[in-house]
């Protein structure tokens, strides 16, 4: 069931995130876990001339796609990371707009061969309105990746999160979360030809692992 997003709030959440996530010294780096090095790369992408990267945080990501021909356009709701982000990965011809993902896209006339989020906004947006988006900025053939924590058993839809613990402002957003055989139904729902989900098991056992999607349009 859709929970009601608060974006002005979310947006202070997230701009109070890039203070503390943006890195100036950061090299451009494409993972999909957790967990550096480790995983499939950008592989998952196959080819693509132009890509897409909704809630694209640091940029790093866009950054090494750019550095390898590939026309790269992100967007993330923080003005703050916005700013830093599109500041620092400007010379690589990285373009980041600021925006709440689902307006973007409503508006948003490009097609793209690519579509992905690493932990991104696919993690933190109804996906009953956000794979339809997706499929209709795909070209045809085209991918959309993304990639987040599995589910934790039994813990299933929109999650609620509170940002830097239990002290303090109250500053929080939804998360979804549902078993792998969910997201493929609700890709194929959207208009996907194919999808499938899996976990990446974590380095160490034990560990938590990543939940990887993909579907082709």
């Amino acid at each position: 069931m859709p929970v009601p997003h608060d974006i002005p709030a979310e947006t202070e959440l997230w701009n109070a995130y890039a203070a503390s996530a943006f890195d100036a010294e950061a090299e451009p780096s494409f993972c999909w876990t957790q967990y550096a090095g480790h995983g499939p790369g950008s592989e998952l992408l196959g080819s693509p001339d132009s890509v897409l990267e909704v809630g694209c945080g640091t940029g790093r990501a866009l950054a090494y796609l750019a550095q390898r021909g590939v026309k790269a356009t992100g967007v993330d709701l923080s003005p703050r990371m916005v700013e830093l982000a599109g500041e620092r990965w400007a010379p690589l011809g990285v373009r980041i707009e600021q925006a709440e993902v689902l307006d973007w896209l409503a508006t948003d006339t490009s097609m793209y061969d690519a579509v992905y989020s690493i932990f991104g906004a696919a993690w933190f947006t109804d996906p009953s309105r956000l794979f339809p988006l997706v499929h209709e900025h795909l070209v045809p053939g085209g991918v959309f990746v993304f990639s987040q924590p599995p589910a934790i058993p039994g813990a299933y839809g929109p999650q609620g999160m509170y940002k830097g613990g239990f002290a303090g402002k109250a500053m929080f957003t939804y998360r979804y979360s549902y078993k792998p055989t969910v997201w493929e139904r609700l890709l194929l729902r959207a208009g996907f030809a194919t999808a499938e989900a899996w976990v990446v098991e974590a380095p160490q056992a034990g560990y938590i692992g990543t939940l990887v999607v993909r579907a082709r349009a």
